[in-house]
């Protein structure tokens, strides 16, 4: 496995944003993920894991240390029965794919998933989910155990969901370690409503949401019983502007790069996000959104 040195990482970022990292890798199995840690031990390096990239913003200054990308840990593992499906994910694997094996069968959580971008790492990490009141609609409903490599022991441990703490865009008791594997698992219930629920739910999407442009997807949770999009619109923030970071005209709890846009611009627009909201309705917004990097 090649590691490389004073690597950019905006393409490796949906918001197409990211300084440099001193170190970097692209593992494509658990053992290179082992090596990684191995390498970055042996020269005293901090590790930032980096899954699909979709929830994150990285500094224009870049990372320090070893930045182990997971996007080619790939690889999926189907067992079903007349009772279950499940099915085991490396943990680069992108939702989309599990989508595909979900769909094919014909089963709920196509319908949760095709909502989603990023990986199934990134997925448990921030029990993933989705704003419709539907089944499954978390990560927490559909995960059967992880496995984690240990950073102190480089060993791989496995966790039963009872095992983990999960809560609203968050989950813990897996650290410290990197999410290397997750068993999906589901009622061997087929619905043969879900391929047109997929579609629909899909055109929705497109409709409401702006695709064709590079964001994080969400960028703050939704502040029960609010919702952070209606917030940010009702404070008139909709195109609000910072360099080549806006507010989407098309839906307010997403900041797209229109082109050209700095971690620093969308830091900015969060800032001021975050003020407005509070000055206005006196609700604290939250960001989805991790910071990597030297700030």
């Amino acid at each position: 496995m090649e590691i490389r040195e004073n690597v950019f990482l905006k393409d490796y970022a949906w918001w197409k944003i990211g300084g440099p990292a001193d170190f970097f890798c692209l593992p494509k199995t658990v053992g290179e993920v082992q090596e990684a840690v191995e390498f970055a031990r042996s020269r005293g390096l901090e590790i930032t894991v980096l899954g699909g990239g979709t929830n994150v913003l990285i500094s224009d200054r870049g990372i320090d240390g070893l930045v182990i990308c997971m996007k080619q840990l790939v690889g999926t593992s189907v067992h079903e029965d007349e009772n279950f499906v499940r099915v085991e994910a490396l943990a680069g694997t992108a939702k989309s794919e599990l989508t595909k094996i979900f769909l094919k069968r014909k089963l709920a959580p196509a319908l949760f998933l095709c909502g989603l971008p990023g990986d199934v790492g990134g997925g448990v990490v921030m029990n993933a989910g989705v704003a419709e009141q539907i089944e499954p609609r978390e990560f927490v409903e559909i995960v059967s155990w992880v496995e984690v490599l240990d950073l102190q022991k480089n060993g791989v441990r496995r966790l039963r969901k009872d095992e983990l703490q999960w809560r609203y865009r968050h989950t813990d008791g897996w650290q410290p370690g990197i999410i290397v594997k997750a068993e999906i698992i589901w009622p061997n219930r087929p619905d043969d409503t879900i391929s047109r629920k997929v579609t629909e739910a899909t055109k929705a999407r497109r409709s409401k949401q702006p695709l064709e442009l590079p964001s994080c997807g969400s960028t703050f949770k939704n502040p029960k019983p609010h919702s952070a999009g209606a917030l940010i619109e009702k404070a008139g923030l909709k195109g609000y502007t910072v360099g080549s970071a806006q507010v989407s005209p098309k839906h307010a709890n997403f900041i797209v790069n229109r082109g050209g846009a700095s971690a620093s611009d969308v830091d900015s627009i969060i800032r001021h996000v975050r003020d407005e909201v509070k000055r206005q309705f006196q609700v604290d917004l939250e960001t989805e959104v991790r910071y990597l990097g030297r700030w």
